[in-house]
């Protein structure tokens, strides 16, 4: 009969342990983008049929928060930014997000809104 200890799965040797994950600070990045959208979009009004100039904002805006990303955690993460500006028509609106997620894998979603416009801005850093 096999003693129990012969049933255990063997311990990992010390130098195949890995290191730790990283950490990523999801609240440096909302405060960040919460300055970003404010000052980006507060005077700003929907673009009518200028979709260049809307673009303009969501790439502007999109690059920033993935340069931040980078500032705050260079390495260990694969960075994710959606960024999505409507008109503001005085409708309802709710976004939601479900992952499946690793330790320490975050999202950061921040909105902003004025009388023209809408935009939530999603920033995801996966390990």
């Amino acid at each position: 009969m096999a003693h129990v200890s012969d049933l255990r799965s063997p311990q990992p040797s010390r130098s195949s342990a890995s290191s730790p994950r990283p950490k990523f600070d999801a609240n440096l990045l909302k405060a960040y983008m919460r300055k970003l959208l404010s000052s980006t979009l507060q005077t700003s009004t929907w673009p009518g049929k200028d979709r260049d100039r809307l673009k303009g904002w969501m790439k502007e805006i999109g690059e920033r928060v993935k340069e931040r990303m980078l500032e705050i955690q260079p390495r260990g993460f694969k960075y994710v930014v959606l960024v999505q500006i409507n008109e503001n028509l005085g409708q309802g609106g709710r976004a939601d997000i479900v992952c499946h997620w690793e330790e320490g894998d975050v999202v950061a979603q921040e909105m902003y809104h004025n009388d023209s416009l809408i935009c939530i801005c999603l920033a995801l850093a996966i390990a």
